[in-house]
């Protein structure tokens, strides 16, 4: 099935839309050449492993989805008592992954981009589980926030549905989470994740089957009261006179509509993509599930044994979104969560240009929402920034070996580095690791956020320790090291506006044996610059010690004192 066009918009200014405009230039990917390229995207969600592959076609843009593979692994299932993944599930998952591994090699693909959800971000061993993916695979799957999760699913149901900028609905039900999402093709206007799913109501709340009727009607009121705040927050995005269409996405409620399909067409269309069916035949579907046992209800055309056992949790969740929105009927879109890592991956990757250009800047305005909560002095974070891009360049390729992605994490920890102080002065390096940590940034993946936190955490005082507890946190070696390598850069990009006046107007490093020399020109000849050059002076040990080198500050060509 050939993808819909990507959707294209320009969205109305505001100050953050205009703060980023001039970082563009700095942060766009390098042009790439056009020619098709061949992605695999892996889902690894509560209940499944889903992998699509598709080739990219760029100059369209837009993509083929050439394979579809998927597993029932049930990572869900965890351990009542603790919370924990199970050995048994996690080993299926792997099992999984190693198949999907295995065709995405055989059609050639030249990356796997995988994405972790609920069941992983939630329980106490999901790091240990992708540390031992990592370790056995050498696969690194990526862990999102369910916010992130809403924004990727958005951009899936957008590159296969024209939403003609009218407003529309989108739910997703997967095993550990519901997302809902309000857009019109532009910018979400919500995105919201509710821990609320087909595996994890089954397993919290249904303990008869055929369910009883005290177990159904909690279950009923325990989902209408899980989601109240959710439509409240999305209704009020609502303008007067609007009236949204819903799109749903993902098994469930696939399941649901092929149910309906083969009843009402006798057959069940294909693609699915567009289907609709209404409320009222919902609550017949429902009130039917819930009457059958287990047995029986895997017994439907096109039921499998998995989905049976948790379709009557998850036909709740629908029914009762559905009545608290207001809204009659849902049409079904194909694309989802998969496809949405794919077009995200396209926008990191330069293929898209001017479509979706609002979606493909979402980290960056996302970084400068968080500054601007924070009252961030973002014209000191835009000069630091400047300053360690400026490092990173003239380092990479002799020091470093770092890309485009690791550079754009080193921009975002320069423009938040000082949002501590929204809290106190005293330890504010440490408050400036909180607040990014746990500020929603959209558009960046749990071990990114964490890697610009850690980084941002470490540009005054001491520099990454293991015993440090956010440092630790970091589940990936590479991006340990990343922070390691980085915030020596950033510590000097904060030196060189010391006292935050723009007194610098540039930065040069000249290579010697055993030696950089930084050369910094000021912007007043009678300038001396001592408090900058002081501060150089006293952040350059962490430089020194990671790369092995000393480093000397010169102020228009005369060393400094020393």
């Amino acid at each position: 099935m050939r993808a819909s066009p990507v959707l294209c918009f320009s969205p109305a200014s505001s100050m953050i839309d205009l703060l980023f405009k001039s970082e563009e230039s700095r942060l766009a990917p390098l042009p790439t050449p056009k020619q098709d390229r061949i992605l695999a995207a892996i889902d690894v969600g509560t209940n499944s492993i889903h992998m699509a592959v598709v080739k990219v076609e760029p100059a369209i843009p837009a993509f083929t989805i050439i394979a579809r593979e998927k597993a029932t692994v049930r990572l869900g299932d965890r351990e009542p008592q603790t919370g924990r993944l199970t050995p048994e599930a996690m080993e299926r998952a792997i099992v999984a992954l190693r198949r999907c591994q295995e065709i995405a090699k055989t059609l050639n693909a030249e990356e796997i981009v995988a994405t972790a959800t609920s069941a992983v971000r939630e329980a106490p061993n999901g790091q240990t589980f992708l540390h031992e993916v990592e370790k056995e695979l050498g696969l690194i799957i990526d862990l999102i926030s369910g916010q992130e999760e809403a924004r990727r699913i958005y951009l899936g149901v957008l590159s296969g549905m024209e939403f003609n900028n009218q407003p529309h609905v989108i739910i997703d039900i997967g095993g550990g989470s519901t997302e809902l999402i309000l857009g019109d093709g532009h910018e979400p206007r919500t995105l919201s994740s509710t821990k609320i799913g087909a595996v994890r109501l089954t397993a919290e709340l249904v303990h008869t089957d055929p369910i009883s009727n005290s177990e159904f009607n909690y279950l009923q009121a325990y989902v209408r009261g899980m989601l109240e705040r959710s439509v409240e927050e999305l209704n009020a995005q609502v303008q007067p006179g609007e009236h949204p269409r819903l799109v749903g996405t993902s098994g469930t409620i696939e399941t649901l509509a092929a149910i309906h399909a083969r009843e009402k067409l006798g057959l069940i269309p294909s693609p699915l993509n567009g289907y609709q069916f209404s409320l009222k035949d919902l609550r017949e579907i429902t009130n039917r599930l819930r009457k059958l046992n287990y047995s029986e209800r895997a017994a439907i055309p096109g039921m499998s044994d998995r989905r049976s056992e948790i379709i009557v949790a998850g036909a709740v969740i629908l029914q009762e979104a559905m009545t608290l929105l207001g809204l009659e009927e849902i049409t079904i879109c194909e694309r989802a969560l998969r496809e949405g890592i794919v077009v995200d991956w396209m926008l990191t990757h330069g293929l898209i240009e001017d479509r979706l250009r609002f979606q493909g800047s979402v980290r960056q305005r996302s970084v400068f929402k968080v500054a601007h909560k924070y009252h961030v002095n973002l014209e000191h974070g835009r000069r630091v920034a400047d300053f360690a891009l400026d490092l990173f360049d003239q380092l990479r390729g002799r020091l470093h070996h770092w890309s485009e992605a690791e550079r754009e994490l080193l921009w975002a920890s320069a423009v938040l580095h000082n949002c501590g102080h929204f809290v106190s002065h005293s330890e504010h390096h440490k408050h400036s690791y909180y607040l990014i940590r746990y500020g929603e940034l959209l558009g960046y993946t749990d071990v990114e956020i964490e890697t610009i936190a850690n980084l941002a955490r470490y540009h005054r005082k001491s520099g990454p320790k293991k015993k440090h507890d956010s440092f630790r946190s970091i589940g990936s070696k590479k991006h340990r090291r990343v922070v390691e390598q980085l915030s020596p850069l950033l510590r000097l990009a904060v030196a060189l506006d010391r006292r935050q006046i723009g007194a610098i107007q540039q930065v040069r490093c000249e290579y010697l044996p055993q030696e950089i020399r930084l050369h910094v020109t000021a912007v007043d000849p009678e300038d001396d610059c001592e408090l900058e050059l002081w501060s150089l002076n006293l952040k350059r040990s962490c430089f020194e010690e990671i790369y092995g080198l000393k480093l000397v500050p010169v102020l228009e060509g005369v060393p400094v004192k020393r």
